[in-house]
């Protein structure tokens, strides 16, 4: 087989035979993260010299600059032109049999119905005639009383006869054209049938050394496929690793279905230059770091979306179980992109809804503690901590969580952060309860001269009711300020390790089962009477 490269740089000659139809079928898709190739392959019976063949069921919108066709030495492709709006009076042709037969049908009844339709003819004249000779009839007619009774008895007779054979031949009627409504109702069918395929066709103008049948294969790059990475993270307790099924949620509108297709995808960005690279002078500069701590802001990787907790998962339960995917997934990893070929084949319909695909599954070590900030959230979140977390081949995705085999909401997984370990949110755990109130006897407001003087006192209660010893990271905080005229001081931190430029009081609890442990923090903040400070 050879591949050439089709460019529209040939016009397209119009040939006096009818085209050679012909339909693709796809046997495999690279899909891109906006994107995806797809390789069809087809045949056709050709004649020796020049033909136009027009191969059905490819993407209805796609790039021309990327078809690549590949075909025998014996064959030149003289053009390409890709059409969504192909109108030709030979494309429903006698080439499905389905159609064939149903044509072949309609002519045989259409022939049935012409011949029931001269009998009836016929007989209605036979009625004419018998009611324009009863004239005869009568004193006048010359007949004998016995040879009018006679014809009397003879006219009854031969009309109920004819008449009768009428109704037959009109019910043969009424059935045979119900029979061509449905011939044409399931021709019309099958029609559509033939083309439900896509709108979108090939056609090719090819010049061929010898007749006969002649393999192509098909490759080009449509816009109208992705996927996104996508996790499902299950840990039993928190001694236990975390169980990652990575997957794959893979979307198509191409107008064609894929099915039992081969699936490749890849994190890459397919590069549809044909010009070839040159390299340049490579010089390093400086960046912005992105930092990520415990205290993020981000939404994705504070996010609890989805169900309320506590429902339980019983279809993740059952993917966790197959231990088998990964046989089935080959791993490729360059500097710029990474890649999973898929040995399964799989069906995705072209109806732009998500298909789940799993790619293999990770055992994650993983160390965990609890985090917990009250003043902006009074729940304890459950971290787990992965190092060296870059060889697992993790995109930036959302996961699912379960744990202890409830569903407790979604995360985000940033691979792409800056620090050694990656830490992903487990979600809430409710069995650790905290409070933080503020101690009214120990806090207040006084007037000084010219100042005024707040004092802010909070004690933070926590409590372990779980059955198991928790370590907990609690994090407060107190005001800073820029403003000379604004001072602040930390008068209680009850041990706490201080961050004095940021603020932020930090400790390491270690809790007992059903243990409670209570924080106490304070602070003053003295600034102008005549000012007001809103954030307080």
């Amino acid at each position: 087989m050879k591949k050439l490269l089709i460019l529209l740089l040939f016009p397209i000659v119009i040939y006096a035979q009818k085209p050679v139809f012909t339909t693709a079928k796809v046997k495999s898709a690279t899909v891109y993260f906006n994107s995806a190739e797809i390789s069809q392959t087809t045949s056709a019976t050709l004649p020796k010299g020049t033909s136009e063949i027009v191969v059905k069921n490819v993407a209805d919108y796609l790039n021309e600059n990327t078809i690549q066709i590949g075909a025998p030495s014996n064959i030149t492709v003289l053009s390409v032109q890709f059409t969504n709006n192909y109108i030709s009076e030979y494309e429903i042709d006698e080439n499905s049999p389905a159609i064939k037969k149903v044509r072949d049908s309609i002519t045989l009844v259409e022939k049935e119905i012409k011949k029931n339709n001269n009998s009836k003819i016929a007989e209605v004249k036979t009625i004419e005639l018998l009611d324009k000779n009863q004239q005869v009839y009568g004193v006048n007619s010359g007949l004998s009383v016995v040879e009018l009774t006679k014809m009397v008895d003879y006219y009854k007779s031969k009309r109920t006869e004819i008449s009768n054979t009428i109704d037959v031949l009109e019910e043969k009627s009424k059935k045979l054209n119900e029979t061509l409504t449905r011939l044409k109702n399931k021709l019309e069918i099958n029609t559509q049938k033939e083309e439900k395929t896509s709108k979108g066709k090939l056609v090719l103008q090819i010049m061929n050394e010898t007749a006969g049948n002649v393999d192509f294969s098909i490759n080009y790059l449509t816009n109208n496929a992705s996927w996104q990475p996508f996790y499902d993270l299950r840990a039993n307790t928190v001694s236990d690793p975390i169980e990652m099924m990575y997957k794959a949620q893979v979307a198509q509108n191409t107008g064609i279905d894929w099915k039992q297709v081969k699936l490749t995808l890849s994190s890459g960005n397919p590069n549809q230059n044909n010009q070839a690279p040159i390299l340049n002078a490579w010089f390093l500069r400086y960046g912005n770091q992105n930092n990520y701590g415990y205290l993020q802001n981000d939404a994705k990787s504070n996010s609890l979306q989805g169900l309320a907790a506590g429902i339980q998962v019983e279809q993740a339960e059952m993917v966790m179980k197959d231990k088998s995917i990964s046989r089935y997934t080959t791993i490729q990893e360059n500097q710029l992109n990474i890649s999973f070929d898929i040995d399964i084949p799989y069906d995705i319909l072209s109806n732009g809804k998500a298909h789940s695909v799993a790619l293999k599954e990770i055992n994650l070590p993983a160390t965990y503690k609890y985090y917990a900030a009250p003043r902006v959230e009074k729940e304890a979140f459950l971290l787990a901590e992965i190092s060296d977390y870059s060889k697992y081949n993790l995109l930036p995705g959302e996961a699912n969580i379960i744990f202890e085999g409830l569903y407790v909401g979604k995360t985000y997984i940033n691979p792409n952060q800056t620090s050694d370990t990656l830490n992903l949110s487990m979600g809430r755990d409710k069995k650790i309860s905290i409070k933080r109130e503020k101690v009214v006897d120990k806090s207040g407001t006084k007037f000084l001269s010219s100042k005024k003087e707040q004092t802010f006192t909070y004690d933070i209660t926590i409590r372990n009711n779980k059955k198991e010893a928790v370590a907990l990271m609690l994090k407060d905080q107190y005001p800073l300020s820029t403003d000379k005229e604004v001072e602040i001081e930390l008068k209680e931190s009850d041990g706490a390790k201080i961050n004095s430029e940021t603020g932020i009081l930090t400790w390491d609890l270690n809790l007992k089962p059903n243990e409670t442990k209570k924080i106490r923090i304070s602070y003053k903040v003295k600034y102008p009477k005549d000012k007001i400070i809103d954030n307080l």
